[in-house]
């Protein structure tokens, strides 16, 4: 019998799976979850104003050489937050931020950010450095966000991990318990347009 990742008797927040070194697969798995690392078709919307995205865009290209970003909350302010100011602009969703969740012993802690609209949910994670890592405490709060959520309106639970100026997505699907990451990645303030295109069609997808 294969050995737990787990500790006994140890209560686990979000951030701690950030700090496990096992396989996002083999994480998820004694969670009761599935694992693929794939191309996910990720919905897209254009009904926005592209002027303002570049305007964005270029706001971001002037100031970042004049910012010291070496920490998860100097990401949050200055890379992510501008972004969700304009999903905030450009629809009716309720964004949360550091939305505390608590399932169980395995599944506790807070969400950087978890935004709504209607029945879609998107989950952000800010991090500092590792990816994969964070893909890790990304797929806890997915987890959780699974089995707190009573309604099933919607089988597909999004999220998204960045370390700033790289994001990440990946989705949960909440029928088959599969969570999958996605091959592609998007930089900042390079594919701004296509990160916002992607939250914007999460959230007013039909």
């Amino acid at each position: 019998m294969k050995k737990s990742i787990f500790k006994a008797g140890k209560k686990y927040t979000f951030s701690d799976y950030f700090e496990l070194n096992s396989p996002t697969e083999e994480i998820v798995a004694e969670l009761g979850y599935a694992f693929s690392y794939e191309v996910i078709h990720l919905p897209r919307s254009n009904d926005y104003s592209i002027d303002e995205i570049n305007k964005l865009q270029q706001t971001l290209y002037t100031i970042l050489p004049k910012i010291i970003i070496n920490s998860e909350i100097a990401k949050r302010e200055f890379l992510i937050a501008p972004i969700l100011v304009e999903i905030a602009k450009n629809t009716a969703s309720k964004i949360n931020v550091e939305y505390a969740l608590e399932v169980d012993d395995r599944l506790s802690g807070s969400l950087d950010y978890l935004i709504q609209l209607k029945q879609e949910i998107i989950v952000i994670e800010a991090k500092k450095g590792d990816l994969d890592k964070g893909f890790n405490q990304l797929s806890a709060e997915l987890i959780a966000l699974d089995k707190y959520e009573d309604d099933n309106t919607s089988n597909v639970l999004y999220g998204a991990i960045s370390i700033g100026d790289v994001w990440k997505f990946g989705i949960l699907k909440r029928q088959e318990k599969q969570i999958s990451k996605d091959i592609n990645s998007y930089t900042i303030p390079a594919d701004i347009e296509k990160v916002f295109s992607i939250l914007m069609g999460i959230l007013t997808k039909t």
